[in-house]
């Protein structure tokens, strides 16, 4: 799977965050602190890893900030994208099943080792629920994307 993953900080998180998606195999596309020469700044780097799962040029995202906060509120401007902020693995579960969110939103701050390892375990055995109810709130998500009543 072809992963974008972007940080405002060259954190130790963000750098085990790369390795670790590249251990399990995914290509990963570097945005922002991540990427030498690319603008840092959370809403602007977040932003673009967000295009790339919008326009198809990645699978799915990862957006990093100190809270995760404002990487998910800028991920979230971007039309077609689901950004979750996941503080545990249970959170990251259930946006898997019932959001269907397609980026990830984590703290730099609040985010360890081993927690990152469980989340992301969580993110990628999670699928999108075919509940009714589960899809017609997300093809509500997808009318306000487009301004729809």
């Amino acid at each position: 799977m072809r992963i974008s993953v972007s940080s405002d900080m060259d954190e130790p998180v963000a750098r085990s965050l790369v390795a670790e998606l590249r251990t399990r195999g995914h290509e990963v596309v570097a945005h922002g602190a991540l990427d030498p020469g690319s603008d840092p700044q959370w809403a602007a780097c977040s932003e673009a890893a967000a295009r790339d799962v919008a326009t198809g040029a990645s699978d799915q995202a990862v957006v990093c900030c100190w809270t995760g906060t404002g990487a998910s509120m800028a991920a979230n401007k971007v039309p077609g994208v689901r950004a979750a902020l996941c503080t545990d693995a249970y959170t990251a579960d259930g946006a898997r099943r019932w959001n269907d969110a397609n980026v990830l939103a984590l703290s730099l701050r609040l985010t360890s080792q081993p927690l990152l390892k469980e989340i992301l375990d969580a993110w990628f055995a999670g699928e999108a629920s075919e509940d009714a109810e589960d899809r017609e709130n997300l093809a509500r998500i997808g009318r306000l994307d487009r301004r729809e009543p």
